[in-house]
Formats: structure tokens, C-alpha cells, sequence
């Protein structure tokens, strides 16, 4: 059973290569670049106001990390890394957490559907070691986590349709939390009044996984 269908005589894609997922960074940076933006501008009603400009910063550092790898585990090791140590910040504290989490779970130069679900299970385990936040507090992770519960009961062996299933459930995620009290961060000090607003960090992971999935058709 499939979680979203193909038309009948499209080829599955079955694997993932190295060249895949460096072009799946360098389309989520042209993503989030373009609304850099509203991201700050949602991150400034009930938080900072950097937020567009700290993903973008990481999400830079990520694709130029990735450049020169030729393999799986060291490129993700690489790039968590230096979105950790270039930059600064939760954003990228988590965000780096997310790739040197996929790191662990991989190895080789291409990935079939079971390690790229490995792959991203790895990438949550990873990030919840940093914070305790979870599904319902509205942060990243009202993205993150539904993202990756579904490509973990997708039964589909089509990477496309893993990451496809994986963008609709982060973008319900994201849109989730306009109606949700922030928990964690500088914005829980609004209480009720941080209700109303969608999260901002919800908003760019969802961005990310939207831009993964425009890859890998």
C-alpha cells in the first residue's frame, strides 16, 4: 500500500544518491532563501525576528559543506558540523543535530527506501537528544516529527513518494501550530497570546521537506 500513488507507467525511484541529496540542499536553500523573509517577520511577533535570516545562514553553510563529498556518511558528518561550528544559534544547533543524526545512520553513495528511512529516523533521533520539545509545543518540531513518523509507515519502496508524503505531513504539521501555545523559547513568555501565529521554525522545516520532495520526482 502506497501513501500517495504514482500514474500508472511512471518509473519508481528506488534510490537515493550522493548528487540526490546535495541537489535536495541546494533546492531547500533556494526555498528558504525566498521566503527568508516571512520567516523573520512570523519569528518576530513572537520571538527574535532572525529566524529568516539564522536558517538561511545554515542552510548555506550545509550546501557548501556538501560539495566535495563522495560518500553518504562523511558528507552529513561534514555538513552537521560546520551548520553547527560556522554558525551560530538554536537554529543551528538543531539543524546540525539533524545531519550529524542522518551521519550515524548511513554509509555508501546511494540509499535504497529502508536507508533513507533510516536515514531520517537517525536525523529526529538525533535532534530530540537536543531539546525536549515535542509534537503540540509548537516549534520545528510539529514539522519535523510528523515528516518523518510519515515516511516511516509509508509501506511504499518509491523514494519520491516517501519524501512526497513527508512534505504534506510537515506543511499540516507547520500549519498546526497557528492555533497551538508556544512552550519553548522566548515566544512561551506570550501564554496565550503566542496563539494565532504559525511558528516560524515549524514554517522553514516545512519548507525543507517541500523542497526534498521537489528533488525526488
Amino acid at each position: 500500500m502506497r501513501l500517495i500513488g504514482r500514474p500508472l507507467g511512471d518509473s519508481m525511484k528506488n534510490i537515493l544518491t550522493l548528487d540526490d541529496f546535495k541537489a535536495m540542499l541546494v533546492r531547500a536553500l533556494e526555498q528558504i532563501k525566498a521566503r527568508e523573509e516571512e520567516f523573520s517577520q512570523l519569528d518576530a511577533i513572537i520571538g527574535d525576528g532572525d529566524h529568516g535570516t539564522a536558517i538561511v545562514t545554515a542552510f548555506s553553510a550545509a550546501v557548501k559543506a556538501a560539495e566535495e563529498s563522495t560518500d553518504f556518511k562523511s558528507m552529513l558528518n561534514t555538513v552537521g558540523l560546520d551548520v553547527m561550528l560556522l554558525t551560530g544559534g538554536s537554529t543551528s544547533t538543531l539543524l546540525g543535530a539533524f545531519f550529524l543524526g542522518m551521519s550515524d545512520s548511513v554509509s555508501g553513495t546511494e540509499l535504497d527506501a529502508l536507508a533513507v528511512k533510516a536515514l531520517f529516523a537517525g536525523g529526529l533521533a538525533n535532534v530530540s537528544k537536543q531539546t525536549k520539545a515535542k509534537k503540540g509545543d509548537k516549534t520545528m518540531m510539529d514539522a519535523l516529527i510528523p515528516a518523518v513518523e510519515a515516511i516511516l509507515a509509508s509501506e511504499s519502496s518509491d523514494i519520491a513518494e516517501l519524501l512526497s508524503a513527508a512534505a504534506v505531513a510537515a506543511a499540516e504539521g507547520a500549519a498546526r501550530t497557528l492555533n497551538m501555545k508556544a512552550n519553548f523559547g522566548r515566544a512561551r513568555n506570550y501564554g496565550e497570546r503566542s496563539i494565532g501565529t504559525i511558528d516560524s521554525g515549524a514554517a522553514s522545516w516545512a519548507a525543507m521537506f517541500s523542497a526534498f520532495s521537489d528533488v525526488i520526482k
